[in-house]
């Protein structure tokens, strides 16, 4: 899988070498501020800056952020104590009397944090929903009376309150319309399960068109399709790597690539997000050391990334990654789960925004549950790569295929942004996406909020800090009718608790002012407006403007 290839690293930037017709070398580096054009398969490509931001807080944002995580555990500590006394009603789940003399079944103080401090916030997340979701949405009011441990619906339903947390880029998870008929003829021909495998007779002609058009999409041999997007990693990178080989992983990765990589038995080492100092020294010690105690070379080595990180809203600084790839003979697998009809010309992810070659990217994943409206996953990249996956795929061999409505939906929308349903709609709502984006992000730039991430990424975090501001920011919002999600610890760092917002190309101008006037207003009720515009610690070796690779 891996391409014997060289390349070279301009002042932290890509330099990459090809040969023109007369043999004569051609390159591409982006050096001090400039972008260089390069030659690539006859076309002209440009690899883009890295623009990302991941300002610091003002030090009593923190200290109060850990003060108040500090009287939650005091409180929770107390409570626990009032429980045991038998002074408070205990509603969590406890061992039985009668089993008091087994092992436990869990440890109670695992529970000590959902138990005392998400519990008071708990009523922010899994609000239930009852309509498609699109740019506006409907929710089921719902109240509880014993501070959050049960709710009951109060039969009132939240009208069109506007979607700024579904991973609904490009609009097209939407109520059903006269575009979505051949879904509907799919689904009578062939009706909504498969009851078998791929490999027994689970193979319908619809997953066979789905994988030849997803490979023309992405311009690939080959392409593989799987019914659920999570088991797409954590079930074919165990295929592809297992004991003697080594896993590069970055800090920041998703949980799918994490339990992927663990099941696999391959020895895991973890790089800084987005650091090519960081990994290009784990991948000299690897070349030179070998494998631990024995010495011997590793039999593989893999570098895993994710196209855009869901959490930070940063994109993957593939130009170098790529670079160091071919430069240490190691292979590349690349999640684009987020990135994949989100960004890029024409939607086709990280791998065309950077203006790379898909033959860069050994193993190229991907989900259709964001920007397709659908489910499942693929993985794309060589044919004698996706033969072996189906032989030796624990998704492919042992889950059931992927719905016949389903794959229908993904080829639908897939010729819709391909432009091959005869119009240049999806074009253009992969161009509002990304005016969207822009929009969105600049003037949340201008209000004084931190934001992290990528400045042509749909999914901006907005940092919320304290515990008490994460309840109240989701719960004043809801009130006027603005749904976002709400993410905290153990989903990110403790102090870092945030908002998350995605943008789609079905949000309207007057939704997305609508929306920022909100969160101005809330911005300062809550105190919200930290940006100093410092740059943050945390990525501590974000600035490699003198770092040069040699070949």
């Amino acid at each position: 899988m891996a391409n014997p290839g060289g390349g070279a690293i301009c002042n932290g930037n890509l330099h990459k070498h090809e040969k023109q017709s007369d043999g004569s070398p051609s390159g591409n580096c982006v050096k001090n501020g400039i972008v260089k054009e390069a030659q690539q398969n006859g076309r002209p490509h440009f690899y883009k800056p890295i623009v990302e931001s991941f300002e610091e807080a003002p030090l009593h944002v923190m200290v109060f952020t850990y003060l108040g995580y500090g009287l939650g555990t005091l409180f929770g500590y107390l409570r626990d104590f009032l429980r045991s006394c038998g002074l408070e009603k205990c509603n969590a789940a406890i061992e039985r009397e009668e089993q008091k003399d087994f092992v436990p079944l869990y440890q109670n103080f695992e529970n000590f944090y959902t138990r005392n401090l998400y519990m008071r916030i708990r009523d922010n997340w899994n609000r239930p929903i009852c309509s498609a979701p699109g740019s506006r949405f409907d929710v089921m009011e719902r109240v509880s009376d014993d501070y959050n441990w049960t709710f009951r619906f109060t039969g009132r339903i939240i009208k069109d309150v506007i979607n700024m947390g579904s991973y609904n880029f490009l609009g097209l998870a939407a109520s059903y319309d006269e575009s979505m008929r051949t879904v509907k003829d799919v689904l009578e021909d062939y009706g909504l399960g498969v009851a078998s495998t791929r490999h027994e007779m689970g193979t319908l002609d619809k997953h066979e068109e789905l994988e030849n058009l997803v490979a023309k999409f992405l311009n690939v041999e080959a392409a593989m399709v799987f019914g659920m997007g999570f088991a797409t990693n954590s079930m074919n990178i165990p295929a592809l790597v297992g004991k003697g080989c080594l896993i590069l992983s970055d800090e920041l990765n998703h949980a799918s690539l994490v339990l992927g990589a663990r099941l696999s038995g391959a020895t895991i080492r973890i790089f800084k997000h987005n650091n090519m100092q960081s990994l290009e020294k784990l991948l000299r010690d690897a070349v030179i050391y070998g494998q631990p105690r024995i010495r011997r070379a590793w039999k593989k080595i893999l570098i895993l990334v994710e196209g855009i990180y869901s959490m930070e809203g940063s994109i993957v600084d593939l130009p170098q990654i790529v670079a160091l790839k071919k430069k240490y003979k190691a292979y590349l697998y690349i999640d684009e789960a987020h990135s994949i009809g989100s960004v890029g010309p024409t939607g086709r992810g990280v791998v065309e925004f950077f203006g790379l070659d898909p033959r860069d990217v050994d193993v190229l994943m991907g989900t259709f549950t964001k920007s397709f409206g659908a489910a499942g996953g693929y993985i794309a990249g060589r044919k004698d790569l996706v033969d072996y996956l189906r032989v030796h795929s624990h998704s492919a061999v042992y889950a059931t295929s992927m719905s016949p409505p389903v794959a229908e939906q993904i080829i639908r929308s897939m010729k819709f942004i391909m432009g091959l349903d005869g119009t240049t709609q999806g074009l253009q709502r992969v161009r509002q996406l990304a005016k969207n984006t822009r929009y969105f992000r600049q003037r949340l730039n201008e209000m004084g909020f931190i934001i992290y991430g990528n400045e042509e990424s749909p999914v901006i975090p907005l940092l919320l800090y304290m515990p008490a501001k994460v309840a109240a920011f989701a719960r004043h919002l809801l009130n006027r009718k603005i749904g976002v999600v709400v993410v905290g610890f153990p989903a990110t760092p403790l102090a870092e608790a945030r908002a998350r917002f995605c943008v789609s190309a079905a949000h309207t101008r007057e939704m997305l002012d609508t929306v920022l006037e909100n969160l101005d207003e809330m911005g300062d009720l809550l105190q919200l407006k930290y940006s100093r515009h410092r740059k943050s610690t945390r990525p501590e070796l974000y600035d490699e403007t003198s770092f040069e690779l040699e070949d």
